[in-house]
C-alpha cells in the first residue's frame, strides 16, 4: 500500500468503530452498517459492538483508488 493512503489514518487507532468509519469515509450511518453487514469491510464483534481493523478500511479504500 502506498504511503499516501496510510498517512491520513495515523490519527485513528488500529481498531476503529463504525462511528470512526463514518468519519473516515464521510458516509452515513446506514451506509457504514451496510458495508459491515455485507462484508465489504471486514469486521468483528465484541459483545454487541462492531470493530473494524484500520487495515480493512485501507484495503477497502485501496480497491477503489484510481
Amino acid at each position: 500500500m502506498s504511503e499516501e493512503v496510510i498517512v491520513p489514518f495515523t490519527d485513528y487507532p488500529d481498531i476503529v468503530t463504525p462511528e470512526d468509519l463514518i468519519k473516515i469515509l464521510r458516509i452515513g450511518r446506514n451506509a457504514a452498517y451496510k458495508l459491515i453487514h455485507s462484508g465489504e469491510i471486514a469486521s468483528f464483534r465484541v459483545g454487541k459492538h462492531y470493530k473494524i481493523t484500520k487495515q480493512s478500511v485501507i484495503a477497502y479504500i485501496s480497491q477503489y483508488k484510481a
